[in-house]
């Protein structure tokens, strides 16, 4: 008998808990570089603001070791290119689709959402509070639970779809703004977001990237993933997903037991377009091999002899 894979999302049903993380194919497009999009849990759309956006200079993406940096600044179509032409051909691919969302002030998530809430199609939204390469860093609501508290608030007052909110891991405590949101209406958390980094062209003293500071993503960034995970699952009630260094189902194991309900796929995909298909069979052969019957069963497990 085959595991039982299904989890839950607030009301949100998923057939797998293997998705993509938010920006890595773009805006549907590149999702033709992956086997089989069909058969992942859901599909989160790259951020979306209400007017397009140009994004930072280039370039925008460099590798680095162990992942990728990169300084893409939140460039996207705006909601109404969005809506007309580009979820439409997301629908397409069967799973639920998820839309993330950010703006330079709370009424700008909050308009987003009111358009999101009426369009047919929309299974849920994720707000991103912590992109950490634009305005110099941060968004500025992800790193203050008086900023989170309010953005959250006016949000779900928006929208009865499953909430999500996206997580920075550039603070020193997390687990405040995971509570905060939380308690403000959130269904989800998802993280971690990429970490702030930087990466300089020695012969030309120069940063490599056109907007100086990027986002760190890949294998190198996996153990603080997981250890936000941990600390997060440890302090809320509600699922969180997973996400940052996953190449393998053993790096998406690992996020179950750290807490993880639902796993995102970013880089990975960059260097291994069978990847979301690879770890989804994998975490089915361990819960068989393991002769564990619901995915569940193995989340939160981490085994700690003496927590302080």
């Amino acid at each position: 008998m085959k595991p039982n894979l299904e989890v839950k999302i607030g009301k949100l049903k998923l057939k797998n808990p293997v998705m993509n993380a938010s920006g890595i194919f773009g805006f549907g497009r590149g999702f033709a570089k992956i086997e089989n999009p069909s058969k992942l849990g859901a599909i989160i759309s790259k951020t979306i603001t209400l007017k397009p956006k140009k994004g930072n200079p280039l370039p925008w993406i460099v590798k680095v070791e162990g992942g990728l940096l990169n300084s893409i600044g939140l460039a996207n179509e705006g909601i109404e290119k969005f809506v007309k032409e580009t979820l439409p051909q997301y629908l397409k691919f069967g799973p639920p689709i998820i839309v993330s969302i950010a703006g330079d002030t709370i009424e700008d998530y909050a308009q987003l959402t009111e358009i999101l809430d009426k369009t047919k199609g929309v299974s849920g939204i994720e707000i991103n509070t912590s992109c950490p390469n634009i305005h110099g860093g941060n968004l500025p609501f992800g790193s203050d639970p008086k900023i989170v508290k309010p953005l959250v608030s006016e949000v779900r007052r928006r929208t009865k779809l499953p909430l999500i909110v996206k997580l920075t891991p550039n603070v020193g405590k997390i687990e405040p703004l995971a509570k905060v949101a939380e308690k403000a209406g959130a269904d989800a958390l998802s993280l971690i977001n990429t970490l702030l980094g930087l990466t300089i062209d020695v012969e030309t003293r120069k940063p490599r990237l056109g907007g100086i500071t990027g986002g760190i993503s890949g294998p190198a960034i996996k153990p603080h993933g997981l250890l936000r995970v941990w600390q997060v699952f440890k302090a809320v009630n509600i699922p969180i997903i997973g996400l940052g260094g996953i190449s393998n189902y053993k790096d998406a194991l690992e996020y179950i037991i750290a807490g993880a309900t639902a796993l995102g796929i970013g880089t990975a995909n960059y260097f291994n377009p069978k990847a979301t298909d690879e770890i989804l069979e994998g975490i089915n052969h361990y819960l068989l091999k393991n002769e564990i019957k619901n995915i569940y069963e193995l989340k939160g497990t981490l085994k700690v002899d003496d927590e302080n």
